[in-house]
């Protein structure tokens, strides 16, 4: 069946065609012609018409960060739930942590992911674990691992604690160009930390955070990648060091020099950190206890010029489902994070407007795909049919998700954009 999307605005900093409003017409697979005013006669079978007011469409957006939690907690979220959201949040490709049960740390494991993700529109990408069970001990054969298909090394949730570690890994990953994320915090500094360190947590008298304890992580890591990679810039060997869901001032500027400097790293923050400050938590509301935890405004205004002035690579929606059990409890026992594949776009269209669209969308296309070293993509014809469908402007409220997991502090809530579908792989899934 053919299908041909009428009037679309597309947004592809890679194409000639970026701001232009064009029909696309798209073939097994493939986008077959790209005019105004095309036609298609019926007579050379079905089509399926795409036509509404406000249409965008890009090159297939990619979330880096996306808790599946299949195997071993499908009673929070399973592949086939997490791929239904990721649709309806506008992702063609997401890449999973590797915190299951067992954990992404052999062949077999990332094995059941690329089966049970078959037959879903979107494409399901392995972060594989550096540490066997994410434990922070033992090496996993990394080796296999990028054969077998990961696309990236990390402990996911679990930062690479000891810096012996971390150098081993990045030492062990360069003959073969691996990415390792690591999510920075210092663990020694948060034990028992419940949200930001600040006149906040003093007032609800509940144990702090301390930005400093991210910030040391970058730091650190940072000088060992200097060691690592003598010389070398992120133009010649492309990222190898990339830092996970940042959150503070200073981490945006420690980063801002090391590009600076050429070192090979790249940052993303996740979407739900324009959106609130740690004085959100003053009622309580898990579905606000995240990790790292809401800062200051000042630290949200440094995001945002991360974002604008290309510091910050890529947005992510660290979605992270945890069900009743794990957030329906008192604030101090809570599970951390939210689900946020719906509402990613939504909350950075509604929290920081003034980002150009044409920015917005490059950090959910070319500058992951980059880092993760997956296939470039652009919109022009005679090329895969792997496109984002969405509107920019038009306001909606968050009703229902697609998650096994409610644990979102957005319902209820009126956002700005909205995805509205992929299509992907011959797939063709809108609103």
């Amino acid at each position: 069946m053919k299908v041909l999307i009428r009037a679309a605005r597309i947004v592809d900093a890679q194409s000639p065609l970026n701001g232009h409003v064009r029909d696309v017409l798209i073939e097994n697979g493939l986008i077959r012609q790209i005019g105004e005013s095309l036609t298609v006669e019926e007579s050379d079978g079905p089509i399926q018409l795409i036509e509404r007011d406000g249409l965008c469409i890009s090159p297939g957006w990619v979330d880096m960060r996306v808790s599946a939690k299949d195997p071993g907690y499908e009673q929070k979220e399973d592949l086939s739930t997490v791929c239904r959201a990721a649709m309806l949040g506008g992702f063609t490709d997401i890449a999973v942590l590797p915190n299951t049960k067992p954990a992404l740390d052999s062949k077999d494991t990332l094995g059941y992911i690329r089966q049970a993700a078959q037959g879903h529109a979107v494409n399901v990408h392995p972060i594989a674990a550096i540490t066997k069970r994410t434990e922070g001990q033992d090496f996993t054969d990394m080796i296999d691992l990028h054969h077998a298909g990961a696309v990236a090394f990390s402990d996911g949730e679990l930062p690479l604690t000891h810096p012996d570690l971390l150098l081993k890994t990045l030492q062990y990953l360069r003959p073969f160009n691996g990415l390792l994320m690591n999510r920075p915090e210092e663990q020694n500094l948060t034990h028992f930390g419940q949200m930001n360190e600040g006149l906040s947590s003093t007032l609800l008298g509940l144990k702090g955070m301390p930005a400093m304890a991210e910030e040391m992580m970058i730091e650190r890591d940072l000088r060992l990648l200097e060691y690592t990679y003598p010389g070398a810039t992120g133009r010649s060997v492309g990222t190898v060091l990339h830092f996970s869901t940042i959150s503070t001032a200073r981490s945006v500027e420690l980063i801002r020099q090391a590009k600076a400097q050429g070192l090979p790293v790249s940052c993303d923050i996740a979407a739900h950190q324009l959106a609130f400050t740690d004085s959100a938590l003053m009622g309580f509301d898990t579905n606000l206890k995240v990790n790292p935890p809401f800062r200051l405004p000042a630290d949200v205004e440094a995001l945002k010029q991360g974002l604008a002035d290309g510091t910050i690579d890529a947005i992510v929606s660290d979605h992270n489902p945890q069900d009743d059990e794990s957030k329906n409890i008192e604030f101090d026992h809570a599970e951390f994070g939210i689900i946020g594949l719906e509402t990613a776009f939504a909350l950075v269209r509604t929290h920081f407007p003034e980002l150009p669209l044409e920015d917005l969308i490059d950090k959910w296309t070319n500058r992951p795909r980059e880092i993760l070293r997956l296939p470039a993509l652009t919109i022009g014809e005679n090329q895969p049919a792997t496109l984002t469908l969405f509107d920019p402007e038009v306001e909606w409220t968050y009703e229902r998700t697609a998650s096994r997991s409610k644990n979102s502090p957005f319902f209820g809530k009126t956002l700005r954009g909205k995805a509205l579908g992929i299509i992907n792989k011959g797939f063709v899934d809108h609103l």
